[in-house]
């Protein structure tokens, strides 16, 4: 049974704990492909997640988390 990641703002934890998750790492492909990013959103809109995400994507501290994204969208892309 999936868990309702209610309060979760960690991607790993999010991911670990078999939670729902709507896939957002496309964000990834569009932060490649711009100079410059400015992401403004409401309150409660995953501003928190979606930084945890990056982060565990882009850092060099975190290459034993590469399976995190392994069923996502971002491991079609090459």
């Amino acid at each position: 049974m999936k868990l309702i990641p209610a309060g979760i703002e960690n991607f790993k934890e999010m991911i670990d704990k078999n939670a729902y998750y709507v896939d957002k790492t496309n964000l990834i492909i569009d932060v490649l492909n711009e100079q410059v990013v400015f992401c403004t959103r409401p309150r409660r809109f995953s501003k928190t997640l979606n930084m945890s995400m990056l982060y565990y994507f882009f850092s060099i501290k975190e290459k034993e988390n590469a399976y995190l994204f392994d069923y996502l969208n971002i491991s079609k892309n090459k």
